[in-house]
């Protein structure tokens, strides 16, 4: 990369450059899987306020963190308390968005280094996640990292009922 990229705690004041990212890389990645209703729904000021709300009031032990390329934000990575019983006791990764202008630099591998250390600092041993079917290149940037799939569920999500995969590690110490 061409200028240092720094990961951070997210802080209230970045919650609408979170936004603005979070939408654009979801339109980008969902554009031939989601609904046309969803997007127009799921704009940036849906995603301001729930992005707003998970910074003033986290559940579940959440925690966000940002990857800032100089002042751009470029990527967003989540973690949280597991939300689905298929997760079993493992942390979830609940959301890891990255600008496709910086895709394919490692970034993701740093985000997802990040978060494990933050869910083994929370006192989990593993990780797990969804991914929606047919997101063929996270599910391949997830096995590429060792995560195995070990099951599925549908995420009811704010309108959009998406049938997820669930890949998890359960040694977070594992070289990423």
């Amino acid at each position: 990369m061409t200028t240092e990229v720094s990961i951070k705690p997210a802080l209230a004041e970045d919650v609408a450059d979170i936004a603005r990212l979070h939408r654009a890389v979801w339109c980008d990645t969902y554009r031939d899987l989601a609904p046309a209703e969803v997007y127009r729904v799921l704009d940036e000021d849906f995603r301001r306020a729930r992005w707003a709300d998970i910074l003033a009031n986290p559940h579940g032990d959440q925690r966000v963190l940002l990857a800032k390329q100089g002042e751009r934000l470029v990527g967003i990575g989540a973690t949280a308390a597991p939300s689905e019983p298929a997760f079993g006791a493992r942390g979830e990764i609940k959301s890891l968005y990255v600008d496709p202008s910086v895709k394919r630099q490692g970034l993701g591998r740093r985000l997802m280094r990040a978060m494990m250390e933050q869910l083994a600092s929370m006192g989990y041993s593993g990780a797990a996640l969804g991914v929606v079917a047919g997101n063929e290149p996270a599910i391949a940037f997830y096995r590429a990292l060792g995560g195995r799939l070990i099951g599925q569920y549908t995420d009811p999500g704010p309108i959009w009922r998406s049938d997820n995969l669930i890949f998890a590690w359960d040694d977070l110490s594992l070289p990423i």
